[in-house]
Order: C-alpha cells, then sequence, then structure tokens
C-alpha cells in the first residue's frame, strides 16, 4: 500500500513569510551567497560539509582565486588540488571535486546542469547538494535538505513523527514549503539553513528569539529546549586522616570501652531493668 503523500502543512504560509522577513534583515552576508555561479556554489557546497562556515570563509576565496572556473580545476594535477585543500581536513573531498570537474568539462563542456536529477548523475553528487546548486545557482523551485534544514522542519511541523519514513517525509515537507518563484526559493533555502545554523541549533532551540516561533508546533508551547545534562559520575570519598595519638586521647578512649553500655530508657523515660534480672 503506497505511503499518503504530507499535506501541505496549516501554518506554512505563516513560517514561510516570517522566515523570509527575519533573513532578509539577519541573514549573513557570506561569499558564496553573492555568487549564482555554478561552479563556486558547487565548491562551497563541497567545502562546507562537515565544516564550519567561518573555516569555510578563509578559504573560499583562497581556492577559487587559483582555479577560477572549474576548466582550470580540471587541468590541474591531482597534488596542486590537494595542496590548495591543505588545512580544510577532509581530503578526499578534494580528490573526489576534481574528478568532478574533469567529468564534468570531458562529457558535458564543462557545463553544470541545473536540473537536479541530471545533477545527481553526476559522481559524488548527492540529493542535498543536487537541490542546493540547482536552487543557489540557478534559482530552482527544489528543496535543499541538510542536517540544519531537517532539523527545523522537524521541530515546527513533525515534533512527535517516528524515524521510520522521517526522511523522506521531511523532504516532502520541504519542498511545499519553498517558494515557486525562483528568486524567493533561491532565499527561502538561504533562510531555513540559516535559521537551523543560528538560531534552531542542535544544542538548543533559542525559541524565545526564534523569528518563526508562532508557526512551529514546537515553539509555540516551549521555552529554550536545552540538551538534556549528562549524569556526572559520583565523587569519590578520600579517606579520613588519622587522628593524632595523644596521653589524654587514649586515656579516654580506654574508659569507654571499658564502660558497660547503660541501658536504653523505655517509652515512659524510665531506665530499663530488664538486663540486672
Amino acid at each position: 500500500m503506497p505511503r499518503k503523500s504530507t499535506p501541505l502543512p496549516a501554518d506554512a504560509p505563516l513560517f514561510r513569510r516570517r522566515l523570509l522577513h527575519w533573513f532578509r534583515r539577519h541573514g549573513r552576508d557570506l561569499p558564496w551567497r553573492r555568487t549564482r555561479d555554478p561552479y563556486h556554489v558547487l565548491v562551497s557546497e563541497i567545502m562546507l560539509q562537515q565544516t564550519q562556515v567561518a573555516r569555510v570563509e578563509s578559504f573560499y576565496d583562497r581556492f577559487l582565486a587559483r582555479w577560477p572556473s572549474i576548466h582550470d580545476l580540471a587541468a590541474a594535477e591531482p597534488s596542486e588540488v590537494r595542496e590548495s585543500w591543505e588545512g580544510l581536513g577532509y581530503y578526499r573531498r578534494a580528490a573526489n571535486l576534481h574528478r568532478l570537474a574533469r567529468e564534468v568539462v570531458a562529457e558535458r563542456g564543462g557545463f553544470l546542469p541545473d536540473d537536479p536529477a541530471e545533477l545527481r548523475r553526476l559522481r559524488g553528487i548527492g540529493r542535498y547538494t543536487a537541490g542546493a546548486v540547482a536552487s543557489f545557482a540557478f534559482e530552482r523551485a527544489t528543496p535543499a535538505v541538510d542536517t540544519n534544514v531537517a532539523r527545523v522542519i522537524r521541530r515546527a511541523f513533525h515534533p512527535r513523527a517516528r524515524p521510520a519514513g522521517l526522511e523522506g517525509r521531511l523532504w516532502e515537507t520541504a519542498g511545499h514549503l519553498v517558494p515557486r518563484r525562483g528568486a524567493s526559493a533561491w532565499a527561502f533555502n538561504q533562510a531555513i539553513m540559516e535559521l537551523g545554523a543560528v538560531i534552531c541549533t542542535a544544542r538548543v532551540a533559542r525559541c524565545g528569539v526564534c523569528p518563526v516561533r508562532a508557526a512551529c508546533r514546537t515553539g509555540r508551547t516551549a521555552t529554550d529546549i536545552l540538551p538534556a545534562p549528562r549524569a556526572r559520575p559520583p565523587r569519590a570519598r578520600s579517606a579520613p586522616a588519622p587522628r593524632r595519638s595523644t596521653p589524654r586521647a587514649d586515656a579516654a578512649a580506654g574508659a569507654r570501652r571499658n564502660t558497660p553500655p547503660s541501658s536504653p530508657p523505655d517509652r515512659a523515660g524510665r531506665v530499663s531493668r530488664r538486663s540486672e534480672r
């Protein structure tokens, strides 16, 4: 039996409107947001995989200054590409990007396709990267669901969804949310990623300052969502230091040991005499 499609969330228009308004005022000015060059967008997306934005910023312009076009990168030696990637880590990304550039130049004349399905035919291009390149370079109205986007959509529209089939549901909801016009689709995809990066983060959901709280099923009823505190192991107690022996203390201890214990008082406060009988 085929799975029912996910309907458009009732709060989707409000979510979209408030998100875009917030992004226009507070979105970060990042270098890859100033271009629609498909190759430059692709480079930024590969660099941003498992790497923080601040670190990529210092490498992005330097890499493109050395390899300004996909033809330049395709003509480079593998050792040169690795050298220009030095310090960014995850060097397999550089090798994959280099092979991809050679494939596009050899088989497509150096032109990246604008269709997500065609982009996914290229070596090393997955569903997210295909959607990101199609949206950010060609302004296609297509979703691009990375970890940040998935978190935002899950908290906003599917907070109680079970893990089974959740990924497909998130992509379907993202497809409903993306505006149909190209420029707005570009801005929406950038905005929802920004929200997941700076407001609705994995460590803490800052619901108190979230621009889409009124349209978020989690945010409407929550304060800032903090991660569960880690249980601390019990602290080992150190053994008490031995008391110093003195003649007076030894005499007092000996007197206590040689004194027979007294009988406990009964309920009326009288001393019991059972032990004397």
